[in-house]
């Protein structure tokens, strides 16, 4: 929920993230949405969402092994980490489910296949 009250709503078998203003009840699709695959404008499962205060969606993508950004009004997202595959070396994810993004920017993760919370400080590679 953001500071209006919109709802984002996940739907792990649509894979999308729909976007709900109060009293509506179709919603808009704000991420994924364009079927099942790991290109940058769809989803594989999604877990979690979270919503910074520009409006942008962070998603646990968790059958891409990654997390995922759309900003407001975006037709694809930018991997935040994680990458195709899953492993468990650092920069990579094994069926990413929380995601949360503290006050300074950083991500933290909850690695659910490598049984791990990762964090990233903002900018970080």
């Amino acid at each position: 929920m953001d500071e209006n009250g919109s709802l984002y709503v996940v739907d792990n078998r649509k894979h999308e993230v729909r976007w709900h203003k109060i009293g509506e009840t179709k919603g808009t699709v704000v991420a994924g949405g364009n079927g099942l695959e790991d290109c940058l404008n769809q989803l594989s499962k999604p877990r979690y969402v979270f919503v910074d205060r520009d409006h942008s969606v962070y998603v646990s993508d968790s059958g891409n092994h990654r997390v995922i950004i759309w900003g407001k009004d975006a037709k694809q997202g930018i991997v935040v980490t994680g990458r195709q595959g899953q492993w468990n070396s650092v920069t990579q994810l094994s069926g990413p489910n929380g995601v949360v993004i503290n006050q300074l920017g950083t991500v933290c993760v909850v690695d659910t296949g490598n049984r791990r919370i990762m964090c990233w400080p903002k900018g970080a590679t």
